[in-house]
């Protein structure tokens, strides 16, 4: 039974420390609208998702109202369309179908505009993936992402040469919004089929025909729960941690089986991510120095990370059987105000960052960089990256925006995406590494059968 203790926590979760439904999102299947003509598909599609999701903005509404808890984002993530149709159809079109289908609806992004090339692509897949600019700077609501890497099959080394040049030319297609189409780019290794967070949302192969997952966020409150631990050993930090963590993931997951009964959906995953926005109190990185890092980039850093991380999954797991997606700690650079600070003043570096990511939930994440940055330097850092993920057997990924005509300051991205300082990266030449190509082999750890 509820205490009245219990009750005012949660209210004041919500009223003061920033704990919300990041985002409500709808994974739907689209392997029953593959047709042979691109025309048919497209108005498939187009009548598939908003006839699932139509309703999605209106139950986040209803939700919001009925459990006091504020549902920030309404997405919806479908079938990788890059296996839609063998190649046959024109992508562009189904790109804008889907596009249009999530402004009619009223949704915030739709997902999955992906490859997933981890050990081969034919030419279709090559083909589908060059077309990720146009596609990009020609819609406003669709994500795109190409999971290049995996534990079991290595990494696809010519995926990752492909995928450095495709983010030079989306910045270049959309330099003057900032080259904003970067933003909802991302490239995986090991990617998860119910990752209900933007821009690497897909609905899995294996996943039913109609889903919702669900992301639920509070840095403000594990920020809150320690802040006032002066003297505590890291070991009750950990268990301070883990019980807020229980406490956001039962939050979570009440909403979901809500919002699935009342959208005739199945019920997938709470995702419990500490997904930080660059408002003040809503910040990982002040997590980090509210266990005793000066600021966020100094030695400790990585350490106080790997507590975090591991103390909300463990608190999410206690709390609910469908946990999921990624379920860790984010730590994108232009969504969190406490990552801006420490990036512009060179306390947090990108090197930093990579090494960070070794132990939190996903990778190098809405970073800027400058825009004459090359493509080989941007697959460079993205094989890195896809390095860490394949070795640790663990979802990396990196969203990187090489700013056009930016070398120093701040770009605007607006909303959720926060502003980023333009951090910088060596600018020694991997050029022959990249041109090598072929496929970096999976480590003796996949050989677990």
């Amino acid at each position: 039974m509820l205490q009245n203790r219990d009750i005012i926590e949660t209210i004041d979760m919500i009223r003061r420390e920033h704990l919300d439904i990041r985002t409500l999102t709808m994974g739907i299947s689209l392997f029953d609208c593959v047709a042979d003509d691109t025309a048919t598909a497209a108005k498939r599609i187009y009548d598939k998702v908003t006839s699932c999701a139509r309703e999605l903005p209106a139950c986040a509404a209803k939700l919001s109202s009925e459990y006091g808890i504020p549902v920030v984002n309404k997405r919806v993530a479908v079938t990788p369309v890059s296996l839609l149709g063998g190649g046959r159809l024109d992508y562009a079109m189904l790109a804008c179908a889907l596009d249009k289908a999530a402004k009619d609806i009223g949704i915030d992004f739709i997902g999955g505009y992906t490859a997933l090339v981890h050990k081969g692509m034919t030419a279709y897949e090559r083909k589908f993936i060059e077309s990720i600019p146009e596609v990009l700077a020609s819609t406003e609501r669709l994500c795109a992402s190409v999971n290049i890497g995996t534990t079991k099959a290595g990494i696809n080394m010519d995926a990752v040469a492909l995928v450095g040049r495709v983010i030079k030319r989306t910045s270049m297609l959309t330099a003057e919004s900032n080259s904003i189409g970067c933003a909802k780019f991302v490239v995986f290794c090991n990617a998860v089929e119910d990752n209900p967070f933007m821009a690497g949302a897909f609905h899995g192969i294996g996943e039913a025909d109609k889903v919702i997952n669900v992301g639920v966020s509070g840095p403000g409150v594990v920020h809150s729960a320690i802040r006032d631990m002066k003297g505590a050993t890291l070991t009750e930090i950990a268990e301070a941690i883990k019980k807020t963590a229980f406490k956001i993931t039962r939050s979570g997951e009440l909403v979901a089986r809500r919002a699935s009964e009342l959208l005739g959906a199945e019920f997938g995953i709470v995702d419990l991510s500490l997904a930080p926005t660059a408002e003040i109190g809503d910040s990982v990185a002040h997590i980090l120095e509210a266990m005793g890092i000066e600021q966020v980039g100094g030695c400790g850093t990585t350490a106080a990370l790997a507590l975090l991380n591991d103390a909300v999954k463990k608190g999410g797991l206690m709390a609910s059987s469908s946990v999921g997606g990624l379920s860790g700690a984010f730590i994108p650079v232009s969504e969190d105000i406490g990552m801006i600070e420490a990036a512009a003043n060179g306390s947090l570096t990108v090197n930093k960052l990579e090494a960070m990511t070794a132990v939190c939930s996903v990778g190098l994440d809405m970073i800027a960089v400058t825009g004459d940055t090359t493509a080989e330097v941007i697959s460079a850092l993205i094989a890195d990256e896809a390095a860490i993920g394949m070795v640790n057997g663990k979802t990396t990924a990196v969203r990187i925006i090489p700013v056009e005509g930016k070398t120093e300051g701040y770009v605007e991205f607006g909303g959720l995406l926060g502003r980023a300082p333009i951090m910088k990266l060596s600018t020694l030449k991997p050029n022959e590494f990249i041109a090598r190509g072929g496929r970096i082999p999976a480590t003796v750890q996949s050989l677990k059968n």
